[in-house]
């Protein structure tokens, strides 16, 4: 089904209320907010590498808040087991039937922090659900709700007593992003009250209208040249000198769908190289593993991703 002008409207204005009501509560970061939301939109998870106290819990809340959904909050340990975050089955001996109890899991908006101090067992219950929403438990499988949003997060200072997330789990978030510190603008509002508390968040759509609109995302167009143009990125990616293993053919699928919801966002109905281009570094920049010199010598992947930008020439105005 293809958008309508109408429906890119609704869609602009609807995207545009939902992140002015989560920055409410996250003050003066409405780019990421635009990007998890474009991230729930295009049915996907966000991985945010962040310091302690930067708002990552008041993000996941807000948004739920705003969606009339539900959320909860995961706090990953060594000692977690698989069990603790989709559930298990447990016997009853009055009814002598095995009953199932739903873990944290099974929320609109799951915010699993520091998930990389879980065990590799325990990072990989997330898999399944991240990429279907759904949990299997003693082979019975069950659905957890729609929309469904995955808030990972992972201190990148502190590395004692951690577990580096698989490329297989890697791959399994549409973006990653970071929310900083405020600036002192910002700060200063913060320390002033002027953040909104999460549970006082009117909310601005149910979870059946944001699937509705995530729906409409599909919908937008995107010609061939592109496609072309995300698949020659991609490939670039794969050729660069300084990377080990590029971009898999999710990643270039989690682009395509990222671009399309961002174009909607803005009110319209295609997709221009200029949404690739605004989101391919939050996309793409997780999946790349570089080698070990290139690391050494202080080489990132967003700067990989970055060059690659400069170098694959997008295709013009006119032919897009």
């Amino acid at each position: 089904m293809t958008i309508s002008q109408d429906q890119a409207t609704w869609f602009a204005q609807t995207f545009r209320q939902l992140a002015e009501n989560v920055e409410r509560a996250v003050l003066g970061k409405r780019a990421v907010v635009e990007l998890v939301l474009t991230a729930v939109l295009s049915e996907g998870h966000v991985l945010l590498e962040d310091v302690p106290g930067t708002g990552k819990t008041s993000l996941a809340r807000a948004l739920a808040q705003s969606v009339q959904g539900t959320n909860t909050r995961i706090q990953f340990t060594p000692d977690l087991l698989p069990g603790d975050i989709t559930g298990i089955t447990v016997y009853d001996q009055k009814s002598g039937e095995f009953t199932f109890h739903a873990g944290p899991v099974f929320a609109n908006v799951v915010l699993a922090d520091e998930i990389n101090r879980a065990s590799p067992k325990t990072q990989a219950a997330l898999l399944e659900v991240m990429e279907e929403g759904r949990v299997t438990v003693d082979a019975v499988s069950r659905a957890v709700g729609s929309p469904f949003l995955v808030i990972a997060t992972q201190n990148p200072i502190e590395q004692a007593g951690t577990y580096r997330l698989p490329e297989a789990q890697l791959d399994r978030f549409l973006m990653k992003a970071s929310l900083g510190y405020p600036d002192h603008a910002a700060t200063l509002r913060i320390l002033d009250g002027a953040a909104v508390p999460t549970a006082e968040l009117d909310a601005v759509v149910t979870p059946r209208a944001l699937t509705e609109m995530a729906e409409l995302a599909h919908g937008v167009y995107a010609n061939t040249l592109i496609l072309d143009y995300i698949a020659r990125l991609v490939d670039a990616t794969r050729q660069a000198e300084q990377v080990r293993l590029g971009v898999s053919i999710r990643g270039a699928l989690a682009l395509t769908r990222a671009s399309r919801t961002r174009a909607a966002s803005q009110g319209r109905t295609y997709v221009t190289p200029d949404d690739v281009k605004a989101l391919a570094v939050p996309v793409l920049s997780h999946r790349l593993i570089l080698h070990a010199e290139a690391e050494f010598d202080g080489v990132t992947a967003d700067a990989v991703v970055g060059q690659t930008l400069l170098d694959v020439p997008p295709p013009t105005q006119r032919e897009a």
